[in-house]
């Protein structure tokens, strides 16, 4: 396979924000000189807010590894929250795990371009729905879909939401995760779908939404949909909560659909089918995430004859409510996966797209505005059976949201 060679550090697990690099030793003593010179000539010169002002020009790693040098860089790191505000976009991470009882795995930087064992301390197992947005990501128990959790992954601070109101078990779920990058509140959307007893045809389509300034489920919607479901896909940008759909008729080949709900509409709401738009192509499964408040979708591309076979994947963006093709994954790329599945894992964040096959630790990653394909670095974990399984997501790092 056409990735480059294994490298990884260890993210110590501590709720302090400290990484552990193999490659310097900070406390060595030969660099106990060098550290006390510095920190001395700081401590004289620069006030705390200046100090925390040039933090916060550094990558997250970077901050995180100072906060370890002395006292006084371990206050400024913890109590810059301020500065952290404006910070400049950081590039995404994207962490790897392989199913087991617990969910440890390993975090991908794409500004350093390393991997870094990593771990979830609010997770004790590795079924979740999955979404993020601006440093925080939101798990749904798989098991127990009215568990909630919002996380910070960096600060290692979450909390657990109080359960959605109608708890009731539904068939498929879509989970949805939104932050206001000025208030940093943030907006969960929980989309449920379950089958009708009466007709196999109808299904119940239900949207409940949770608003942190507020810190309760402040609307739900309800809407019985015939001969469509609702899946496990579903992403907020702009205010409006998107979700994709799927067809039951046999006569229709486009058997994905996508349909909108606006978040804040003091208008009458439509029905939601009203404003459902066809994918550009048959998929065979189909993946949304918000880069830069525009809505992409990555999709595995079915064959003509067999649509629910992929033979490719295809990268489109929505504009004016038409589908736009941004790129198609090169052949060489696709056949480096190995056997890919006809569905896989893909999110992203800023300008990267993350694709990872289920039955591989491999990770490609698309740039969006150089238009560009490259693998990652070897993941260091490994396939120790033939059946075993890997999933990821990507995340922002960044230290001023909180859960």
């Amino acid at each position: 396979m056409p990735m480059e060679g294994e490298t990884s550090q260890e993210w110590q697990r501590t709720s302090e924000l400290i990484i552990r690099d193999s490659e310097i030793d900070p406390f060595s003593r030969e660099n106990d000189h060098k550290t006390e010179i510095t920190s001395a000539s700081f401590d004289t010169i620069l006030p705390d807010e200046i100090l925390e002002k040039i933090f916060s020009f550094l990558p997250v790693l970077s901050i995180i590894r100072a906060g370890s040098v002395c006292k006084r860089w371990h206050g400024a790191v913890h109590s810059g929250k301020h500065s952290w505000n404006n910070m400049p976009p950081q590039k995404p991470w994207y962490f790897m795990f392989t199913y087991s009882k617990n969910i440890v795995g390993y975090a991908y930087d794409s500004s350093f371009r390393k991997w870094y064992n990593f771990d979830f301390p609010c997770l004790d197992k590795c079924n979740w729905f999955v979404s993020s947005s601006c440093g925080l990501v939101c798990f749904m128990d798989y098991e127990n879909r009215n568990r909630i959790l919002v996380c910070n992954p960096i600060t290692r601070t979450w909390k657990q939401l109080q359960q959605p109101p109608n708890g009731k078990s539904p068939d498929y779920s879509a989970l949805a995760l939104s932050v206001d990058r000025f208030s940093l509140s943030y907006t969960v959307a929980v989309v449920k779908s379950r089958q009708l007893p009466d007709d196999f045809l109808q299904w119940d389509f239900t949207i409940q939404i949770y608003e942190s300034e507020h810190c309760l489920w402040v609307a739900s919607i309800n809407e019985v949909l015939e001969g469509w479901r609702g899946g496990d896909e579903s992403v907020i940008c702009n205010g409006v909560l998107y979700c994709l759909v799927y067809s039951f008729s046999g006569n229709n080949e486009r058997r994905h659909g996508l349909v909108m709900y606006k978040l804040c509409s003091n208008s009458p709401r439509a029905s939601v089918m009203g404003s459902m738009i066809l994918v550009p192509c048959p998929l065979t499964c189909g993946r949304l995430m918000n880069l830069r408040d525009k809505l992409v979708m990555v999709g595995g591309i079915g064959r003509h004859d067999r649509p629910d076979i992929i033979k490719g994947i295809g990268i489109w963006e929505l504009e004016k409510e038409e589908w736009q093709e941004v790129a198609r994954m090169p052949h060489k790329f696709f056949q480096g996966f190995g056997e890919l599945d006809d569905v896989f894992a893909s999110s992203g964040a800023e300008d990267l797209i993350f694709i990872q096959c289920y039955g591989a630790p491999a990770l490609l990653i698309f740039d969006m505005s150089h238009k560009q394909w490259k693998w990652s670095l070897r993941c260091p974990v490994t396939k120790r059976f033939a059946l075993q399984l890997f999933s990821g997501f990507c995340f922002e790092p960044r230290l001023e949201t909180t859960s």
